[in-house]
């Protein structure tokens, strides 16, 4: 799924000349703390409530704001997954669109990603969910995915976490099965490190809670 894909056509951009109140009005009217500011088809940055709440006249028009915009971006061709990356790095709630021309096209907000990943398949299915903590130097989705096949289980989706300054990551796997010991016995005779499994057939205590609020996040 690209980008383009995700457009929101239900929230316009705010033009320069428009008011730092009327920005904040439509925020509000479409949930989000970001707007593209945009002159005709080009695309000036992005704003957020912060900065017009710092401003000494909200009602003001932003191009008489004294405003340096941030431009974060992703071009329509680009895939999803760097549509979250963007998102998460910069703590976004909206992400503008723009042609291979750098021409404003439009954009995709933060519960649209929210809505698409908790309505695909990987996770309204039934299953367990694995976190595994791994040394970089030895990850192997192909040796965890057989690992995890042996066991009659299929891999519906993963996902990885990592810190630049770490050599360990965090592998995160959905599976469709959700009883899943053969599987956690065979991962540690492997040697991986289970850091935390959610089943809803077996967890302790400690897990069950936060089992709950995870699968009540993904399916808000």
């Amino acid at each position: 799924m690209l980008a383009k894909d995700i457009i929101i056509n239900t929230i316009p951009p705010i033009k320069p000349n428009e008011s730092g109140e009327k920005a904040l009005n439509w925020m509000d009217e479409f949930k989000v703390i970001h707007l593209p500011v945009v002159r005709g088809q080009e695309y000036l940055g992005l704003i957020s409530d912060n900065v017009i709440y710092d401003q000494n006249d909200a009602s003001a028009p932003l191009e008489n704001m004294n405003i340096a915009y941030n431009r974060p971006f992703v071009y329509a061709d680009s895939h999803i997954y760097e549509v979250m990356k963007i998102i998460s790095e910069l703590n976004l709630t909206l992400v503008p669109i723009l042609d291979r021309m750098d021409n404003y096209v439009g954009c995709t907000t933060l519960s649209k990603i929210t809505s698409i990943f908790t309505s695909s398949s990987s996770i309204a299915e039934p299953g367990a969910i694995i976190i595994l903590d791994i040394n970089k130097v030895d990850y192997s989705l192909a040796q965890i995915a057989q690992i995890i096949e042996g066991n009659d289980t299929k891999i519906l989706s993963s996902y990885i976490t990592s810190s630049p300054d770490s050599n360990k990551m965090e592998v995160t796997i959905k599976v469709n099965r959700e009883h899943i010991g053969g599987v956690l016995q065979t991962l540690n005779r492997y040697d991986y490190i289970v850091k935390a499994y959610f089943s809803q057939t077996k967890m302790n205590d400690k897990l069950k809670d936060r089992y709950n609020l995870l699968m009540s996040y993904l399916n808000t």
